[in-house]
């Protein structure tokens, strides 16, 4: 390890701080700490449908299986906006949804994670920001190699994170800084290059707290730092393709994509405040927390206000799967000709959810 290397380091840091990202962390390419947390988890059944961890499992062991030869991992946090929609007065499901109600903007009848809010899909801008990076990395260092990943590689980004100093994985299985909370989306660049590692981050700050898992709607925490994805609304309403099952559906509240419930009511969330990029400032609100926006809206529209977001890993059916469960659990009776529309869908999924939304709005 030399001056050059060192300097370097320095020099990418200021970088990244200019591009938007707000944290950064050099973590040295080593197995991942995590890995045999990852398997257990794994053979517990906590992944759910989500076949593709699974099936790609031993390559979470070292970053060397994302980038041959790789030495050092640079970890990068973007923040993504805290909301003022979402900040509750205690640690409970209850006033969650209460102060979203009470500060939610007069046309909000539903509700999105908080990252999803921005105007584009997260991964393309990190990814072009990245690529910046990488442009710097090939300047300083002529034949090296490079790869930037945004949480769709097999790499434990939460362990690499806590290696390159940036915070702890909190009770919510989410990173936790103490300035930042967790509001920000992890992104990594891999590369050949030995650079200097920063310390690891050895304490962990959640304490005694359980607000997270005391809150969790659908009790999807097993114990701390550990979900099971199956009860997990943002699992259900992203990732998920089937019929959610009634008593998973019943206490989903409103969620219709995403969920931040444990996020809201983190005390390391209270008093965060950082610059969030102009490109993931909240955008068109009313039509995104509007359950008529997604009900009645057809896949032309669709394909055209959501190729480039988050929303289109869901699909249109999947948004108005989820819509309809929000109807039901917000009580919503004026949207039941809407809902009536799709117990003829050629789409068993959204024909069998209608019918569950309209008999439980029958009984209103």
């Amino acid at each position: 390890m030399c001056l050059v290397e060192a300097l370097a380091k320095e020099q990418l840091r200021s970088q990244a701080l200019a591009l938007g990202f707000s944290l950064f962390g050099v973590a040295r390419a080593q197995p991942a700490p995590g890995f045999s947390n990852l398997i257990e988890w794994i053979q517990r059944g906590y992944a759910a449908e989500m076949a593709y961890i699974p099936k790609r499992s031993t390559a979470y062991q070292h970053p060397d299986a994302v980038l041959a030869g790789c030495k050092s991992v640079i970890m990068l946090a973007m923040p993504y906006t805290s909301n003022p929609l979402t900040t509750p007065r205690k640690h409970t499901p209850e006033s969650v949804s209460a102060d979203f109600q009470k500060t939610s903007p007069p046309s909000s009848n539903c509700k999105i994670g908080n990252y999803a809010t921005g105007q584009v899909d997260y991964h393309d801008l990190i990814r072009q920001r990245l690529n910046e990076l990488e442009n710097a990395l090939d300047t300083m260092f002529p034949g090296s190699k490079h790869r930037g990943v945004v949480d769709t590689a097999p790499l434990l980004e939460r362990d690499f994170a806590q290696l390159a100093g940036i915070g702890w994985i909190g009770k919510n299985t989410l990173l936790l800084n103490r300035t930042e909370g967790s509001y920000f989306f992890l992104a990594a660049l891999l590369t050949s290059v030995e650079l200097v590692e920063d310390s690891p981050f050895e304490m962990d700050h959640c304490g005694s707290c359980t607000a997270c898992l005391d809150a969790c709607p659908t009790d999807a925490f097993v114990e701390p730092r550990v979900l099971n994805a199956a009860k997990c609304i943002s699992y259900l309403t992203i990732e998920y393709r089937g019929i959610i099952p009634n008593e998973l559906s019943e206490k989903m509240q409103d969620w219709v994509f995403g969920c931040d419930v444990c996020q809201m009511v983190c005390p390391w969330n209270r008093k965060r405040n950082v610059a969030v990029p102009m490109e993931l400032e909240p955008s068109q609100l009313d039509d995104k927390l509007s359950l008529e926006h997604w009900l009645t809206m057809d896949e032309a529209t669709f394909r055209k206000r959501y190729r480039k977001t988050p929303f289109w890993r869901t699909k249109l059916s999947g948004m108005q799967r989820n819509a309809m469960i929000a109807a039901a659990n917000s009580k919503r009776i004026d949207l039941r000709p809407i809902i009536e529309t799709f117990t003829t869908s050629s789409h068993e999924v959204l024909q069998a959810t209608s019918k569950w939304s309209l008999s439980k709005l029958a009984s209103e």
